[in-house]
C-alpha cells in the first residue's frame, strides 16, 4: 500500500466508517467516502483496491478485536465476568457498525473473503493470563485453550446483539458467567 499522510488517512477512514454506520455497505461508494473525507477518488485507489479492501481496513484498524483487558479479581468468576463486560462494552459502543457489518458479511462473500484474509490475529492475552491464574489458584484443573474460551464469549454477545439488542447489564453477564463460561472453563479443563 502506498504511503499516505496519516491525516488524510484518518480522514477516508473516519468517513468510511461513518457512511458504514449511516448508510450501510450496499449503499455506500467511494464517491461518496471521497466527499465525505474531502479526499479524491484516485487518492483512495492509490492506498486500496476497492471498497471492499477500505472496509476491511476499517474494520481490522478500528474495531477492537483484542480481549479487551481485564482485572485480577483473585477468582476465576471475577476475571470472566470483568473480560466478558469489556466485550459488552466494546460491542455495544459499535452497536450500528456491527448490525450493518454482521448483514453485510453474509450476503457479500468478497468482502468476507477478503475480511478473513486480512484479519488480524487477535490478542488474547489477558484471557490466557486469566486462565493461568486460574490453574495458579486451583480453580481450573489444567489450563483451558484461550482462544475457545473466548469464542464462546463472544458468541453469546454477537448473538444478543443480533437476535435481542444490546441490552448488556449485569444480569446478562451474569448469567453468561455462571451458566456457561465458568461451567464450559470447568468442564474443558477437567477433560
Amino acid at each position: 500500500m502506498a504511503p499516505l499522510d496519516p491525516e488524510r488517512d484518518k480522514a477516508i477512514l473516519d468517513a468510511t466508517m461513518e457512511l458504514l454506520s449511516e448508510v450501510g455497505y450496499d449503499r455506500m461508494s467511494v464517491d461518496q467516502i471521497a466527499r465525505r473525507a474531502r479526499a479524491s477518488k484516485a487518492t483512495i485507489y492509490r492506498r486500496w483496491a476497492g471498497k471492499p479492501e477500505l472496509v476491511v481496513d476499517v474494520i481490522c484498524r478500528r474495531f477492537d478485536m483484542d480481549a479487551p483487558p481485564g482485572e485480577d479479581t483473585g477468582s476465576l468468576r471475577g476475571d470472566l465476568a470483568s473480560i466478558f463486560r469489556g466485550l459488552c462494552g466494546t460491542v455495544e459502543r459499535k452497536h450500528t457498525l456491527v448490525i450493518g457489518l454482521s448483514s453485510t458479511l453474509v450476503s457479500h462473500q468478497e468482502l468476507a473473503r477478503t475480511l478473513r484474509a486480512h484479519m488480524p490475529a487477535k490478542d488474547l492475552s489477558q484471557v490466557g493470563a486469566l486462565v493461568e491464574r486460574a490453574v495458579r489458584r486451583g480453580e481450573l484443573a489444567a489450563a483451558v485453550d484461550p482462544a475457545r474460551l473466548f469464542g464462546v464469549a463472544e458468541a453469546l454477545v454477537w448473538h444478543r446483539m443480533i437476535f435481542t439488542g444490546p441490552r448488556f447489564g449485569e444480569e446478562f453477564v451474569e448469567e453468561s458467567v455462571d451458566g456457561v463460561l465458568l461451567p464450559l472453563a470447568r468442564a474443558w479443563a477437567a477433560a
